[in-house]
């Protein structure tokens, strides 16, 4: 029971202190609209707000929650307020799982806004709501212990969020969000299987669009991989090295 209220507290109080930091609001919030917008404005085609929707919904996540963790972990390692939290009779595990569990409802708040204001605009008819929840969820965990494996490799916020972009936008354009996977060119297809985005917003399509490439059960099996493997490693590195100190 102890240990559950160690979660509770830290989850509050980084929702508390840093949901509406600016870095989180202009990464997680403002890009992806802007993003996707300026992307349809410039191919001159007409604006299908459904056929956006997979999209907007997959970058508010991504960085959403790299940012969020981007603000917290730097934030708090350079005030030295982690220090406390190493002192407390936890485990490294719920720690991280303490900071990441923000992180993550960070991410699946930001991907329901687009849904949210795509609901007042177009019909949402037919929609597989359970598949869209589990691929929320899944992209954030997975982007959420990606944003914790950079964020303790640095001591600046400017430090992760610049680090966070050699991840994050070559994901965006290899993941088949804005070029279909099969029109990639072949060399740069294998790169695109192994990154979690891919299998992510092929959920996402399919469950809104029913235009993904890929068997859901693929996608999702796939992507639990991906987040137990992120965690881990991320423990691992952290363990050894004594990154959170």
């Amino acid at each position: 029971m102890s240990s559950w209220t160690a979660f509770q507290a830290i989850v509050a109080k980084d929702m508390k202190t840093y949901y509406l930091k600016p870095p989180n609001i202009s990464w997680g919030l403002i890009f992806p609209f802007a993003w996707m917008l300026m992307f349809y404005l410039r191919s001159q085609t007409p604006l299908d707000i459904r056929e956006l929707l997979p999209g907007v919904m997959a970058m508010s996540i991504l960085f959403g929650t790299t940012s969020m963790l981007a603000v917290t972990i730097t934030f708090e390692r350079r005030s030295r307020s982690f220090e406390r939290l190493l002192l407390a009779p936890l485990e490294l595990s719920l720690l991280m799982l303490a900071k990441t569990g923000g992180a993550i409802l960070f991410g699946i708040l930001n991907a329901f806004v687009p849904v949210l204001v795509a609901a007042f605009l177009v019909d949402l008819s037919g929609v597989s709501w359970p598949a869209v929840i589990g691929s929320i969820f899944l992209i954030a965990a997975t982007s959420t212990f990606l944003g914790l494996f950079i964020s303790v490799a640095v001591h600046e916020v400017f430090e992760a969020q610049t680090f966070s972009n050699f991840f994050r936008f070559p994901m965006l354009f290899l993941c088949g969000l804005f070029i279909p996977i099969g029109n990639l060119p072949v060399y740069l297809r294998p790169l695109s299987y192994i990154l979690p985005l891919t299998y992510g917003a092929d959920i996402l399509k399919t469950a809104i669009n029913k235009e993904g490439a890929l068997p859901p059960w693929i996608s999702f099996s796939v992507l639990f991989f991906f987040s137990g493997v992120s965690f881990f490693s991320t423990y691992g590195i952290s363990n050894a090295n004594g990154c959170f100190e």
